[in-house]
């Protein structure tokens, strides 16, 4: 069965064995949508809210959709939007004290639907499952995440930094210090993959005439541990390499540390070549190009 043929076969299975076609989610009264938007909204809910911007580009929904069924909870009483005392222009969205008894009600419900739904399932069918759903939300996840480009001092590429920086000093034998803040370089260009509103891949491109003419170097690749295996490093990869031609480069190098040795077999897979230092950065001990 082809691929595309079995995923919709899922979606039509999945989808009406956990109520999405009824019009009462789980016999909430609130119909699947809203009640994710709920399920969202409790869930950032202890730290004190959530923005209405991040709910947005969490479910990639457009303010419209989001302010229509916003108003729905809030005549239900079950949520208040209120302004954001430290920027007056962001709104923030909490549960009340009935939208928290809410928030349990729907969280018992669809808990209570999970065990129904594998409890005729042996120990072994049920960990067999368990493995293929994390396999299927993983690749599908990587498969639809945005890769979009973003400016370096942008709050989305400082969080993507400060994460590979924080990656690298766990990891290096004896730490990595950046040297302060990295200014954005002449001519480069940045790149962020993000899920749910998260970065969870970053890596950039910048011109090195000094390594070539025509050449760029890919810095900064950087993907979240927990989606390593996936391709999502390759997909990054394969974009800067794009971005590097469509900015009429011929040809792109970078360099890593050998203590990164899955990201030293996947430039290897990817057709880089092992080539002499071409800079001095302390921290770097491969060095790589590839022709485009």
């Amino acid at each position: 069965m082809h691929l595309t043929e079995t995923l919709r076969r899922f979606n039509r299975t999945y989808t009406q064995r956990i109520g999405v076609l009824d019009e009462s989610f789980l016999g909430t009264g609130r119909p699947l949508a809203v009640s994710r938007l709920l399920f969202e909204i409790g869930t950032a809910d202890a730290a004190g809210g959530t923005g209405v911007r991040e709910l947005r580009d969490r479910l990639d929904l457009d303010s419209g959709h989001v302010s229509r069924m916003l108003r729905r909870l809030e005549a239900d009483g079950l949520v208040a939007t209120v302004p954001d005392e430290t920027d007056r222009r962001r709104r923030l969205v909490r549960l009340t004290p009935a939208g928290r008894t809410a928030y349990d009600d729907l969280e018992r419900r669809s808990e209570e639907l999970a065990g129904r739904l594998v409890e005729p399932l042996t120990a072994r069918q049920q960990e067999r499952l368990a493995e293929a759903l994390r396999t299927a939300d993983l690749l599908v996840r990587a498969a639809t995440v945005r890769l979009t480009e973003v400016a370096a001092d942008a709050a989305v590429a400082r969080e993507a930094t400060r994460r590979y920086v924080a990656e690298l000093d766990a990891r290096f034998p004896d730490g990595f210090d950046p040297g302060g803040p990295d200014a954005p370089e002449p001519g480069s260009t940045y790149v962020v993959a993000s899920s749910d509103g998260e970065p969870v891949a970053y890596g950039g491109i910048r011109p090195v005439p000094e390594a070539g003419a025509a050449t760029a170097e890919i810095k900064r690749m950087w993907v979240h541990g927990d989606w390593r295996g996936a391709g999502l490093g390759a997909r990054m990869l394969r974009h800067l390499e794009a971005l590097a031609a469509a900015q009429g480069h011929r040809r792109v190098v970078l360099d890593t540390n050998g203590t990164l040795r899955e990201a030293i077999a996947m430039y290897e897979r990817a057709g880089y070549e092992r080539i002499e230092r071409y800079n001095d950065n302390p921290y770097a001990e491969a060095f790589f190009e590839k022709r485009l």
